[in-house]
């Protein structure tokens, strides 16, 4: 990882891990229809209204500040998308997951429906979510559902037992599934830990929420409900 020199104009395009994942199938999965534009790096404090040499001035820190190289963790790149809200908006729309933890025990049945505040009605976004768990083999299921505009996107993880850890996209109003049962993930451990991004799909509101796995002999099917 490097700077890019940040007096010419420079496009970095790369893969992500999760864009390599999905060329390596030769499927046809690998389909670029969207793009968006973020401001991760910008420390907009650093503005300068009082600067003596005048206006034009007002932003020459942001200006010069140092621009990082593209890299390919999906996770840890674009958390603050650019969006276009109502001309007037003095507070900035937010998520609410209804918890601040998903920990359940293996094979437990989970549900999360968000819904954004600051945001319209207060309510579930026209749009829908996007879910991203970053290692999809903690879960033995992982669905969005109800895509309001059926994207075509993969709606639904397969299992994956094994392998190195790789992330899961799912698009919906909400997203439910099952916590993975499979002993050798822990390999002696008795806890699997993973991260859920949300995204709100109108709104670009962002939330994290960790995911503790923990391990557990399996004697019925029980339920664990995350309703905001």
């Amino acid at each position: 990882m490097g700077y890019l020199n940040n007096q010419v104009v420079t496009v970095d395009a790369i893969l992500t891990k999760k864009g390599r994942e999905l060329l390596a199938k030769g499927d046809g999965s690998f389909n670029i229809t969207q793009f968006a534009l973020s401001d991760d790096e910008v420390d907009y404090t650093l503005y300068n209204p009082n600067h003596p040499s005048g206006s034009a001035y007002y932003g020459e820190a942001i200006e010069n500040m140092p621009l990082l190289e593209a890299f390919p963790d999906e996770t840890q790149m674009m958390k603050y998308k650019l969006v276009s809200l109502a001309r007037g908006t003095a507070v900035m729309p937010y998520l609410n997951l209804g918890r601040t933890d998903l920990s359940i025990r293996s094979g437990v049945i989970f549900n999360i429906s968000p819904t954004t505040s600051n945001y319209g009605n207060d309510g579930a976004e026209p749009s829908g979510y996007q879910f991203t768990i970053s290692d999809a083999r903690v879960f033995n299921s992982f669905n969005g559902t109800s895509d309001p505009n059926d994207r075509g996107r993969s709606n639904e993880s397969a299992v994956i037992t094994n392998g190195t850890a790789t992330s899961q996209t799912v698009v919906g109003t909400s997203v439910n599934g099952n916590a993975t049962s499979v002993p050798t993930l822990f390999s002696g451990n008795s806890l699997l830990y993973a991260t859920l991004t949300v995204i709100g799909l109108d709104s670009g509101a962002r939330a994290q929420l960790p995911v503790i796995i923990e391990y557990a002999v399996q004697t019925g099917t029980t339920r664990a409900t995350a309703v905001a």
